[in-house]
Order: structure tokens, then sequence, then C-alpha cells
């Protein structure tokens, strides 16, 4: 894999990284498709170090997966826009997170229960009241017939970018550049 280009804004802090993939609401799953690529924004969670989601075991995103199971997941956030004295130094300040691997659907239904649990934790926290049964997976079925599938990109190389924000810079609307 090729190096990070801006390596200065190489993120290394772990801690930091897994809280802000337990934290981010959305992410992006990129898979090779034949024409051009193909991204799809996800709900997912961060677990075991690991990117679970779920979806139909049906569709174009699991066609693709079935033809190569090489997968990129992206989750980005800004913090901001930094405003400079001259265009060419306006920035975002930003943290994004790049996870290469293989996504597969899970077969252990002991794990896609406990990844869909963590789901329904992180999106709809407390909201019911016992824990997911594994036979909801089991036998669940959408409005349009098909059945839930869970799965989880196990990642071979995981990098993080940050451009923190230097509220200095910070923009405001409003806020103009100084004379020249």
């Amino acid at each position: 894999m090729q190096p990070m280009r801006r390596a200065d804004k190489l993120c290394t802090d772990q801690e930091k990284i897994d809280n802000f993939l337990s934290h981010a609401q959305v992410g992006f799953l990129g898979l090779n498709d034949e024409e051009y690529p193909y991204v799809v924004p996800l709900n997912f969670v961060w677990y075991q170090n690991k990117i679970y989601f779920h979806g139909a075991d049906e569709g174009k995103k699991v066609d693709l997966m079935r033809m190569s199971s090489n997968a990129c997941f992206t989750v980005c956030t800004e913090y901001g826009i930094m405003a400079g004295s001259v265009p060419a130094h306006t920035s975002t300040a930003y943290l994004s997170v790049m996870i290469f691997g293989k996504a597969t659907r899970l077969t252990d239904l002991d794990e896609a229960r406990d990844a869909m649990q963590k789901l329904l934790d992180k999106y709809v926290p407390d909201y019911f009241n016992r824990p997911l049964a594994r036979t909801h997976l089991e036998k669940y079925r959408s409005s349009l017939g098909s059945a839930t599938a869970v799965y989880c990109l196990d990642p071979d190389v995981m990098t993080a970018k940050e451009q923190p924000l230097d509220q200095r810079r910070a923009f405001m609307p409003g806020k103009k550049a100084g004379k020249r």
C-alpha cells in the first residue's frame, strides 16, 4: 500500500481513533465494481477492532462483496474551516479514518447477534427492554422478503489523518480577511 503523502497529518493515537469510530454515526463502504467504484453510506459499529454493519442478504452491495471481498471503509468528521491570509491557506480541520480489509458475511449466529446488539446499543440506547434474541436474526424478513445479514470488515490496514482546528484561524460567518 502506498504510504500516506501527508505524513505530518498522520494520527497514531489509537485511543482517539477508537473513540472516534465508536461514536461516529455514518461510515462509507467502498467496494470494487467493474465500471465505477461503489461507495455506500452505512450505520456501523466499531466492536472488537472490527467494523460491523448489516443489511439485506441481496442487492448490489452483496453482489459486489461476493465478487470481491476487498473493501475500504471511511469515516470522517469536520471540525471547522480555517481561513488563511491568502485563499490558498484556507483549509478544513478534520479527522478521518480509512480501513482496508475483507468484508464478509457472518455465518456465526452468536457473533452476528452480538454485533446487532452493539448496533442497537449505539443507535437506540436503552430503547429495548431485553437483549436481541438469536432467533430474531434467524427469522426476521424485511418488507421485501429478504433476510437480515450481518457483515464484518476485519482490518488489514488502518490509517488515520487529522488536521486539528486552529481557533485563531477558525472561520465564522461574517469574518473578513484582513486588508493587504
